[in-house]
């Protein structure tokens, strides 16, 4: 079912399959999110929990017993509850079932609220750990934007912008192993806070930049000022994704708390890079902002 937020002419759709964002158009109805055409990839803005990506060989370990959870999550999928609170705010929300339990074993309940201000949607992600055990997650939001906005614009007339200039390096994804490998890494940012977008940077996979002073990022044509930007202040790694040699008319901008196997980690899922972790009882809420740039 798809759900509806207004305010000051901008809009919002929502899917209650995963409270996934559909859509995003301002006033004058451009639309800024990715229309899920499966000719290139049939998602917009998939959540990503209690993985981010693959595992090794699709399983991990979690209290000694062997688990197999699919790529992303199973949350993308799940049918939600969801409370209409006003015309400009919603809350999906969902929980534990015999189904989730069968791939990873904790008792969780989830929330996400969207509420829209014109041109800046806040989404606000809790998490519950209702077991009487110590849980562990990833979380990750995986939007994906138009790109380009315009007609006429090229892919490659777009820029990535930090509000801080940046020296980072970038896992390169080993296609043949399906993993990470911190040996090799390839550097997109010298002291610098702009990437110049170009479609054979995802050749091999996403970019991937952890740990950066930012907690920002403009996607943005440097001619025209429009774009989007988004804020991830609770997240520890932000990623960049197209599909490889498809020269695919958007860019996905994923924030993440955690990522997909790496060379160097065991088959532990309490081991894999900025788990998550809550006591019996805790609750831990992450804040996401898209900003369009009208």
């Amino acid at each position: 079912m798809i759900l509806k937020l207004t305010n000051n002419g901008y809009s919002v759709s929502l899917e209650t399959q995963g409270g996934e964002l559909k859509s995003y158009a301002d006033e004058t109805g451009k639309e800024f999110v990715w229309n899920s055409n499966p000719k290139f990839w049939s998602w917009s803005a998939p959540l990503l929990f209690p993985t981010i990506g693959n595992l090794r060989n699709g399983k991990t370990i979690i209290n000694g017993k062997e688990y197999e959870i699919p790529k992303h999550g199973f949350l993308r999928d799940m049918q939600m509850e969801y409370e209409a609170e006003a015309d400009d705010t919603i809350s999906f929300f969902c929980s534990a079932n015999e189904d989730t339990l069968k791939h990873y074993p904790f008792r969780f309940r989830f929330r996400q609220t969207y509420h829209l201000s014109g041109p800046v949607l806040h989404i606000t992600y809790q998490v519950t750990n209702a077991d009487d055990t110590e849980m562990y997650y990833h979380l990750g939001g995986h939007p994906g934007f138009m790109c380009p906005l315009e007609e006429g614009e090229a892919f490659s007339d777009y820029i990535l912008k930090f509000p801080y200039a940046e020296t980072c390096d970038s896992p390169v994804y080993d296609l043949e192993n399906m993993q990470f490998d911190i040996t090799h890494t390839t550097r997109y940012l010298e002291n610098s806070d702009t990437v110049k977008l170009d479609y054979s940077l995802f050749d091999i996979d996403a970019l991937v930049f952890p740990h950066m002073k930012s907690r920002s990022v403009q996607l943005i044509n440097p001619a025209s000022g429009k774009g989007v930007q988004v804020d991830y202040p609770d997240f520890t790694t932000i990623a960049f994704w197209t599909p490889s040699k498809a020269e695919a008319p958007f860019l996905c901008i994923e924030p993440w708390n955690g990522a997909a196997i790496f060379a160097d980690e065991d088959n532990d899922f309490t081991h894999k890079r900025d788990i998550q972790t809550l006591k019996a009882g805790e609750s831990r809420t992450y804040e996401l902002f898209i900003r369009l740039l009208v």
